[in-house]
């Protein structure tokens, strides 16, 4: 049975192991150990041992809102079951995307051909940026399976005429807000098609709008069901904002209120910056960041696209759902004023590769060629021709350092950083048992100051840090240096002298 399995699924089955080894390869050295990874394992570990329950998730980077708290429990069991080491999270990350990999390969054999979905999976499985974000702990990095799984429970209910689906699909729409609030994007095509399709069975005057009906799932009860699940679902952040005075639903509405820097909502306004999208994504995701390729790509994809639209009435309904899925994601992310990172258009990253898979299959006297190239430039700008970061390991190192140099005293700590914050370290402190203790809970006889000489000077002398001020007049007793990140001991200068 195993040896059938193997002959006939072999094509697939070295996919997924391509998938795994560019993913979990050294991942604790190529694994990104932050000031949001370190937050996260922070919370985490306190709900795991001390039974604080998340009411909250991760805080957003623009308009001071926070996500829905179900990620923080499902990367939870990960944490416990590797010992609080942040490597076992980040583990689940990439198992959670190799699996995505094969969820592409299933919808796009399904929607379309065995072929698109192998097609479409390999280049989900290599593509230089989807890697980058499926190796660490971040709440973006769930956004890619959860909303495939979203848009395809969705749409098969109706394929199906399996209305329970809507379960499903409401269920994989919490976790893909609870990754990121773009995932908010996805909801126009999809309420359209929703519209649509009921103004079709009021014409019709369908059974599935008839509560008694005994099919597989009547229309608008399983919408309704649906809907509850997804209201049910905000109640820990109801809670929270009954507790805060509604801070985050403030910052919700003052966020899609106040638009001169945030978003547009007039539609129209998208159209002179689709062009740019479209090809910031094709570029990002399908050239290996290749300015030059990326444009070739993206005229490819255009000209291949064109004739498909002109002869509307002859493509299948998958082929417009996964078109309409892409436009209208390129249409919300064409109307966010500020800069578009690559994990913005994470609730597209599917869609990308399973068009992609679709229109290389289409056209194979051009599909090859391009396909052979989208891989070329893929390999060239794998993340393994780059050293690995090491951060987790320099943090590890760095916090060894910290213990031996203590003196088994109390110590405070403090972290001066451009783009960083000190949670990493104070996790591994902890979990190391340091003798760290907190300002202003108590001052210590030394303090030690991390240094991350990026974009910065590197004095911890009357530096303006609160955690380094509050220490009081000091001088460095010693310091030292790990993989370019400087790390000072102060104690208290009496005499007030620098």
């Amino acid at each position: 049975m195993i040896k059938t399995i193997l002959k006939k699924h072999w094509l697939l089955i070295s996919i997924l192991i391509l998938a795994s080894f560019l993913r979990l390869y050294q991942i604790s050295d190529y694994m990104e150990f932050l000031g949001d990874q370190g937050r996260d394992v922070v919370i985490i570990k306190d709900f795991l041992q001390h039974g604080n329950l998340f009411f909250i998730g991760p805080q957003t980077s623009i308009g001071n809102m926070y996500l829905g708290p179900y990620f923080y429990y499902l990367i939870a069991p990960s944490l416990f079951l590797s010992n609080y080491n942040p490597v076992g999270p980040a583990i689940f990350i990439a198992l959670l995307n190799i699996a995505t990999v094969f969820l592409i390969y299933f919808v796009g054999k399904r929607w379309f051909s065995r072929s698109v979905g192998l097609i479409s999976a390999f280049l989900f499985a290599i593509s230089p940026v989807v890697i980058k974000y499926s190796n660490f702990i971040w709440n973006p990095n769930i956004m890619p399976f959860f909303s495939l799984l979203f848009v395809y429970f969705f749409f098969e209910s109706f394929r199906s005429k399996k209305y329970h689906y809507f379960l499903y699909a409401s269920l994989a729409f919490i976790m893909v807000i609870n990754s990121h609030y773009l995932g908010l994007a996805l909801l126009p095509f999809i309420g359209l098609f929703w519209l649509y399709n009921l103004i079709k069975f009021i014409q019709k005057k369908s059974k599935q709008l008839k509560p008694a009906c005994r099919q597989a799932g009547p229309f608008l009860k399983y919408t309704f069901l649906a809907i509850f699940i997804f209201i049910l679902s905000l109640t820990p952040q109801i809670l929270f904002d009954i507790k805060h005075d509604g801070q985050n639903s403030k910052a919700l509405l003052s966020f899609f209120t106040y638009r001169e820097t945030t978003v547009n909502i007039k539609a129209y306004k998208a159209l002179p910056e689709l062009p740019a999208m479209f090809n910031q994504v094709n570029t990002r995701l399908l050239a290996g960041k290749n300015g030059t390729v990326g444009l070739i790509v993206s005229i490819v994809f255009f000209i291949s696209l064109f004739p498909l639209i002109l002869k509307f009435k002859k493509q299948k309904t998958t082929f417009w759902i996964v078109f309409f899925w892409y436009l209208s994601g390129l249409t919300a992310l064409a109307l966010y004023k500020q800069h578009i990172y690559d994990h913005y258009f994470a609730f597209l990253f599917p869609v990308v590769f399973i068009l992609a898979g679709f229109l290389i299959n289409k056209f194979k006297f051009i599909g090859i060629p391009f396909l052979i190239l989208i891989t070329i430039f893929s390999f060239l700008e794998n993340p393994f021709r780059y050293q690995p970061n090491s951060q987790l390991k320099t943090v590890n190192q760095i916090a060894d350092l910290i213990i031996a140099n203590s003196n088994n005293k109390d110590f405070n700590f403090a972290l001066l950083a451009k783009q960083n914050y000190d949670p990493p370290y104070r996790y591994v402190l902890g979990n190391k048992e340091a003798k760290i203790v907190n300002l202003p809970d108590k001052l210590a006889e030394q303090l030690f100051v991390v240094c991350e000489p990026f974009q910065i000077e590197c004095n911890p002398i009357n530096n303006p840090e609160w955690s380094v001020a509050a220490f009081g007049w000091a001088k460095i007793d010693n310091q030292w240096e790990v993989n370019g990140i400087k790390l000072f001991k102060l104690v208290h200068n009496s005499d007030g002298k620098k």
